[in-house]
């Protein structure tokens, strides 16, 4: 059995410049991956069905993206191989981390490798993009300032910090926040020297914490702390520490408001160890 990591991904911070005719929005953020993951394993199978016999996600498995990447891998490449694939979930459902969009990227870059596609990684990305805007990044593997959808990536070398990170027992709908009329669209484009000088927001902050009671409260109880920020559309919501004992005290006194982890940040994602290059 083939075993692989799938780890979470921050956003920094998150501007919306406008919205497309397609209804996607153009948007400008920088990706940073988090050494807290989920693992996938994998049995390649020689009848070609898929299988992933342990699902308890509140959807059909088709909507599943693990199942839809490893369908549409499949379908692309007309391989006659199947799989068994299990998860280990712990990136919360609903949080703004990426975990769904994370589990697709590795299942691609898992099979790809299994089945002996050798699909370039350009490939790869058009079917990840496919599956959902966030894909690109975690097969790019590498911190980013991101563009277009999201999927206009520039290499980013920043510091890796360690981050207190808080799921306020809530899951947030990214559709829901996206086509809240109140949305901020229409935020000035800036370059990477503003980001790198702070002046910078999470435009979709104030919208969900209107509308999710929860994750006010969490912010309200971390700004005591130190500053915290939304990661995409929530919910979970983060605060830099320079130390990894500072944001472990400020855990300690986390009230019954969720549950938190500390995690470092990282440039190259903890995935691509696992892989050879496609």
């Amino acid at each position: 059995m083939f075993s692989c990591l799938a780890p979470a991904k921050l956003n920094l911070f998150l501007h919306i410049t406008s919205r497309r005719e397609d209804g996607y929005h153009c948007l400008q953020t920088v990706f940073q991956f988090l050494d807290y993951h989920d693992v996938l394993y994998f049995d390649v199978r020689r009848d070609g069905q898929l299988r992933y016999p342990v699902f308890a996600q509140p959807w059909p498995i088709e909507q599943d993206l693990i199942f839809r990447a490893a369908q549409l891998l499949q379908q692309y490449s007309g391989t006659s191989l199947g799989a068994d694939i299990y998860v280990d979930k712990k990136i919360p459902v609903g949080g703004g981390l990426g975990g769904g969009s994370s589990n697709a990227a590795t299942t691609l870059l898992a099979l790809n490798q299994l089945w002996q596609l050798h699909l370039s990684k350009e490939i790869l990305t058009q079917i990840g993009l496919s599956l959902g805007a966030d894909v690109p990044i975690f097969l790019y593997g590498h911190t980013a300032w991101a563009e277009g959808i999201g999927e206009k990536l520039t290499a980013l070398e920043l510091d890796e910090p360690w981050y207190l990170v808080i799921y306020p027992g809530c899951s947030v709908s990214t559709r829901e926040i996206f086509t809240d009329p109140a949305l901020t669209r229409d935020t000035l484009p800036i370059k990477i020297s503003t980001f790198l000088a702070g002046q910078t927001t999470n435009v979709c902050e104030p919208i969900v914490r209107s509308r999710y009671p929860a994750v006010d409260q969490a912010m309200k109880w971390l700004d005591q702390y130190r500053p915290s920020r939304l990661t995409g559309t929530g919910s979970c919501l983060f605060a830099r520490f320079e130390q990894p004992a500072e944001a472990q005290a400020v855990l300690a006194n986390l009230p019954e408001i969720g549950y938190g982890f500390v995690a470092q940040g990282r440039n190259v994602s903890p995935a691509l160890k696992c892989f050879a290059e496609p």
